[in-house]
């Protein structure tokens, strides 16, 4: 089943077989492009829980920030990766501030989820809490995490699409645009 379309210097031939779009120039000159195929933010996010143990605490008997910046980063490399279907490389994180600590027996939880997917990158939202026995939740932090897909090679590989489902979705998507402009700037600038 398909269609065509006579445009200008070009024969336009439409087929849904393989999701998968053949232009015919006339001068007999093929090109095939693969759709982009699209997700959604569902079909990737990702909660995890842990227990603070001993080996979790710092000096100060406060969770070690830097096991909670590998948490993060594994969170953020599950997401990428279940929206990518491929090997991710971790790009850079944005803004880690710490809103309040966490304790030896406290449960901690990091959840993410996409906000932004370029060709080839994808910025994770990473929010991690301290739960209480009854369930109610204090912000720890929030962290913007870029990743990268890769092919076998380590090079860049395209992404699926991001599908925007509702208001909340649409302004992390605007605000996501604007940080890339902005680490897009600071990089020029050679940070």
């Amino acid at each position: 089943m398909g269609d065509s379309v006579q445009t200008g210097h070009r024969i336009v031939h439409r087929k849904l077989r393989k999701r998968e779009v053949t232009v015919q120039m006339q001068e007999n000159v093929k090109e095939t492009i693969q759709e982009r195929r699209m997700k959604t933010v569902a079909d990737s996010q990702v909660e995890q829980s842990y227990l603070l143990m001993p080996r979790h605490i710092n000096g100060d008997g406060r969770l070690f920030g830097g096991r909670l910046l590998e948490w993060i980063d594994e969170v953020a490399g599950i997401v990428a990766k279940r929206h990518a279907e491929s090997e991710v490389v971790t790009a850079c994180l944005d803004n880690m501030v710490f809103k309040s600590g966490a304790y030896r027996n406290d449960t901690v939880v990091v959840r993410g989820h996409l906000t932004y997917v370029g060709k080839s990158s994808m910025e994770v939202r990473v929010d991690s809490y301290r739960e209480a026995l009854d369930g109610t939740r204090t912000v720890i932090n929030r962290v913007h995490v870029v990743m990268v897909a890769v092919d076998e090679n380590g090079k860049p590989r395209a992404v699926p699409g991001l599908i925007v489902e509702g208001e909340s979705a649409q302004a992390e998507w605007e605000a996501a645009k604007k940080r890339v402009e902005l680490r897009k700037i600071r990089h020029a600038e050679g940070f």
